[in-house]
Parts: structure tokens; sequence; C-alpha cells
């Protein structure tokens, strides 16, 4: 990922920028909005083996007034995704976190947490324009990792993280995710994938700051 020097002043916060954080998204600007996705798969681990699981997913991405640390400066949407098993009712995952688009670096990144006991941080770069990015977090690192409770560390540690999200012309988006679960008693690791492509329910709300006083 590319980075800039540490500046010498760590505290003064840039004066230019916008208010407007829907015109400042960069390759996230497309994912903006309410979505709904009625045809994902998911291959999960099961003791005898890889289990397909189709779900219908509903996800929320909203804008977040721009963030600030320090000089660097980070435009974002805060998310919200429910997923059930096609004719339920139950939640079968439900994630919170946000995407961030860096747009002095071109940095792109995704957070992630779920109530399973488990939180990531996913890093890439892509281009303003870019139609299509990749991110990825390594378990062990400082900077773009992955965190878990003890159980899941011991019995099914999380390894790495995958993901790609791949943008339409038709108004609708793919995200792939490869989830590499190292489960104990097997030599293996353990790829836990998901897709979904996700079409336009409604348009996003202006972020607090951008909305008219």
């Amino acid at each position: 990922m590319s980075e800039r020097p540490l500046p010498d002043d760590l505290y003064t916060e840039p004066r230019d920028f916008s208010v407007d954080t829907l015109a400042c998204l960069g390759p996230l600007r497309a994912l903006a909005g309410v979505w709904s996705g009625t045809r994902g798969l998911d291959v999960k681990p099961k003791a005898d083996g890889p289990r397909k699981q189709a779900f219908v997913e509903r996800l929320e991405l909203q804008p977040i007034d721009p963030v600030t640390n320090g000089p660097q400066l980070l435009y974002g949407l805060r998310y919200h995704t429910h997923i059930t098993k096609p004719g339920q009712v139950k939640t079968y995952h439900e994630q919170v976190g946000y995407w961030l688009w860096e747009p002095a670096t071109g940095a792109v990144i995704h957070t992630l947490t779920i109530p399973r006991g488990e939180v990531a941080m996913a890093g890439g770069t892509a281009a303003a324009d870019a139609r299509s990015f990749a991110l990825q977090a390594t378990q062990g690192l400082d900077t773009f990792g992955i965190c878990s409770a003890p159980f899941l560390d011991q019995a099914f540690k999380t390894t790495a993280f995958h993901i790609r999200v791949t943008v339409h012309d038709d108004d609708s988006w793919t995200y792939e995710e490869d989830t590499v679960l190292q489960i104990r008693g097997q030599a293996e690791p353990f790829h836990h994938t998901d897709r979904n492509t996700l079409h336009r329910l409604a348009e996003p709300t202006p972020n607090p700051l951008a909305r008219p006083a």
C-alpha cells in the first residue's frame, strides 16, 4: 500500500477539505446507498466437509463526515449488512464497520466486526475511478490484521481475509470474499468463501455536514 512519509507536524489538521463526502469517495462512491442481494453463496466448513449455503442480504452504506488523524484526511461510508437464509427470518450473518478512502495515497480501508467475537481491518490501493479493487488482512500483523476471541482463535483461527469488489454498469456491484481458516485438527487451511451481487434499493443519505441547515 502506498504511504506518505510522516510529516514533522503530526497534529495540524488539513484546512482544504470538502464537506460533501459523496463527492470525495473515489472508488467507494459507487457503493454508497442501500442494496439488496438475493443470490448470495456461502461455502462454509462442516464436520463432513464444505457445505454450500444460499443467502439473502440487505446492505446499507451511508456517508460519514470527513475524518482527520492530524494531517491525514479520510472520507468514508458506515455500513451494516444483515443476512438471512432464503425464506427465513433468523439472522444468518450480521456485520458492521466502515469503508474508508484516503485521496492523498489511494488507500482503501475496510473494517469489519461480526458478533462471533472477531474484528478485522483490510487494506489495499485503488485509483479514484477504479471499477474493481482488492483488499486483504493477515493475522498477526500490527496493521491490516485480524483479531479473534479465544474460542475462534483456538478452533477456527482466521489467518487471512481477502475481498474483491467489482462495480457493474447496471448500478450493481459484486463482492467476493475468501476467509482463510486454520481449523483445529485439520492440516490444510480451509477457504471459507462468500459471494453476492447487490442491486440498489435506495440512494444514500448525505452526510451530516453536507445536509442543508
